[in-house]
């Protein structure tokens, strides 16, 4: 029986800021530089329950994507400084293991997921502990890293 060879030429990484999440970015820019293939970055603020006075401050759950947005361009900058050639970076939110399923891959149209297997904990949490679900469910490849 033959095998088909994949050929990943669009790489999409999930981190989070967890042990596990920074493993996968690292073996996601070093996939992406040795193919030659885009990379697209992907954070997604996690739904949590927040407090009336969070509820009632605009300017709170702004503040939040804010902070995510500016963080991640810290890792669109180490991936170019690494080499890789093609770096996006995109910010959602929600249950992460459904943004990235539903969402981000229909839309970004990746070859392969690369995802750490377990989340940071508390506030900064935001893929990890979904991983089992984005296995599960996406469309594409997924591989969880360690």
């Amino acid at each position: 029986m033959a095998y088909k060879k994949t050929e990943f030429q669009h790489i999409l990484v999930g981190v989070d800021d967890s042990e596990d999440a920074l493993l996968a970015f690292q073996y996601a820019i070093a996939t992406a530089k040795q193919r030659h293939a885009a990379l697209t970055i992907v954070s997604v603020l996690e739904d949590r329950e927040i407090s009336v006075y969070e509820a009632l401050d605009k300017d709170y759950i702004h503040g939040e994507r804010s902070g995510l947005v500016e963080h991640i361009k810290t890792y669109v900058k180490q991936a170019q400084d690494a080499g890789v050639e093609e770096v996006n970076a995109l910010v959602s939110e929600g249950k992460p293991g459904e943004v990235i399923v539903k969402d981000v891959i229909p839309h970004v149209k990746p070859d392969v997921l690369i995802i750490g297997s377990i989340a940071k904990k508390g506030l900064k949490r935001r893929v990890g502990s979904q991983a089992a679900y984005m296995a599960k469910y996406a469309p594409i490849s997924v591989m969880v890293i360690r």
